[in-house]
């Protein structure tokens, strides 16, 4: 019996030894349990980063000063979609993660982009400021995160026009150079006319209409995909969409035209993530599933 009980002791004191272990092995690495990946692996301005997290409950994101939510992608996924913008500091980017248990930093290299400059002379009365109203919808569209994705892959090409203007180009307007602005989007310069297509399914959640105020937009459309990504479309000569309708990708939504603060008929396609243009050649060639 006396063996017994010693031997007994001897596995109790294993045990308590085993525990204290894991417990240590736990305070070493309190993130174990969160892990997270960055796409794309090098970044440079205009890029959109993709965070996809593995976690037990739904993380932030925290980037620079700002912290994002994330979206449940399933089997314990959580992703946030974060923009980068020809304004931002290349070099390193800190990011945060935290799940209400565990805190992980990462940090991403933005690579620096070099990007062209235009001169822009627009006619009498196009170069007018634009107006409370147009500006105050706009905005307010842009800051839209509903929670259910709408797109679906790769984003279709809005026009068959060529593209004139592209993403992230300064300029000077009428001689004067445009400090802290880039062009937010790319210009197709199609037939006037020509159709304009939804590049994704989404929500119309703006219209706006040149004879209502909107003199630099024009008439123009802006569609909710969802999480955050917005498509806006300026300069239209027609509009086939009202606020609230469900399109499809592929589906016309409006025509080319020349309406607000356009030197000629173009159509300008603008995509944002959370709030900011960010540069839509990716997400044609390569996409967001």
């Amino acid at each position: 019996m006396g063996d017994f009980w010693v031997k007994r002791s001897r596995l109790l004191q294993l045990g308590l030894a085993a525990f204290v272990a894991i417990a240590l092995i736990t305070l070493a690495y309190p993130s174990l349990a969160l892990q997270a990946t960055i796409a794309p692996v090098a970044p440079q301005l205009g890029d959109t980063l993709s965070i996809v997290v593995q976690s037990n409950s739904n993380p932030t994101v925290t980037m620079g000063a700002k912290t994002y939510s994330t979206f449940d992608q399933g089997n314990r996924r959580f992703r946030a979609l974060l923009p980068t913008t020809p304004l931002d500091r290349p070099g390193k980017l800190p990011i945060r993660i935290n799940d209400g248990q565990d805190v992980q930093e990462l940090t991403v290299n933005l690579k620096r982009r070099s990007f062209p400059t235009q001169r822009i002379w627009l006619p009498p009365g196009k170069g007018d400021n634009g107006t409370d109203l147009e500006f105050d919808r706009v905005d307010a569209f842009k800051q839209i995160v509903s929670p259910q994705k709408l797109w679906q892959g790769k984003l279709l090409r809005p026009n068959a026009g060529e593209i004139t203007t592209g993403y992230g180009v300064r300029r000077y307007y009428n001689g004067e150079f445009a400090k802290d602005y880039y062009h937010r989007g790319v210009d197709y310069a199609g037939n006037y006319g020509s159709a304009i297509i939804a590049p994704a399914a989404g929500r119309v959640a703006l219209v706006g209409r040149e004879s209502e105020g909107f003199k630099i937009h024009g008439n123009c459309i802006g569609i909710d995909h969802g999480q955050g990504v917005s498509s806006i479309f300026l300069h239209l000569s027609r509009i086939n969409v009202k606020e609230g309708d469900v399109v499809k990708a592929g589906q016309t939504i409006g025509a080319l035209g020349g309406t607000g603060a356009a030197t000629g008929p173009h159509l300008h396609w603008g995509l944002y993530v959370q709030g900011l243009s960010v540069d839509p050649t990716p997400w044609r060639y390569a996409g967001f599933q």
